[in-house]
């Protein structure tokens, strides 16, 4: 089958897939809310078109379907990335200053290696 040919099957199939998606959704978004809200929050029930808005406005608020990565996902890539980067650039001595900087940040205090068998904790007690 010739490219062109292939191009006429594939938009009409796209264009019906979209509307599939878009009507399940809708469908859906209407039951799911007017079996949870009603009951939950008072809300009155939904119709079809306002369940589109609702699920448009979801899309517009949060971004994406959920079903894709997104750019953030990314973003975190790239700084763990760099992070990995910088700590393997770093002497044993400053990696260390970088753990304790940590610990202090997270509330840990030092570990107990470090404060030995008989020092008391510099944490305070409950």
């Amino acid at each position: 089958m010739s490219r062109r040919k292939r191009l006429i099957w594939i938009a009409p199939a796209a264009i019906l897939g979209l509307a599939l998606f878009i009507f399940i959704g809708g469908e859906i978004v209407m039951r799911l809310w007017n079996w949870l809200v009603p009951s939950l929050f008072g809300f009155r029930q939904v119709t079809f078109w306002q369940a589109i808005g609702v699920l448009a406005l979801c899309r517009i608020l949060f971004g994406g379907s959920g079903w894709h990565r997104s750019g953030r996902s990314n973003f975190r890539r790239r700084m763990k990335e760099r992070m990995a980067e910088r700590w393997e650039h770093m002497t044993p001595e400053e990696r260390e200053r970088v753990r304790q900087s940590w610990r202090g940040r997270c509330g840990f205090g030092p570990s107990s290696e470090e404060q030995g068998p008989m020092k008391p904790s510099s944490q305070p007690g409950p």
